[in-house]
């Protein structure tokens, strides 16, 4: 089974939801931060789920305000540890 490791962030398995408080794509090398636990994240107004693919390649990144989800975007990990937006074909 495939885990990532984002930096000092740790490993993470592919198709499991991880939640943050932020999310900060510019950042480079990329590394989510600081994982919270569901309960943490659920009394926040905003927060991110970021759910990383079995390839290791890319990522979902799903913006909730609220508890109800805003939007959803797909990012692919580049060779130099950052991150892009998928393009939509």
């Amino acid at each position: 089974m495939l885990t990532w490791q984002a930096s000092a962030a740790g490993h993470f398995e592919p198709n499991t939801p991880y939640y943050f408080d932020t999310f900060e794509p510019a950042k480079k090398p990329w590394s989510p931060g600081q994982e919270l636990n569901y309960e943490e994240v659920f009394k926040n107004y905003q927060y991110f789920e970021i759910i990383f693919a079995p390839s290791g390649k890319d990522i979902t990144v799903n913006h909730y305000i609220q508890n109800n989800q805003k939007d959803s975007e797909q990012y692919l990990l580049n060779s130099d540890g950052s991150i892009s937006k998928k393009q939509e074909n």
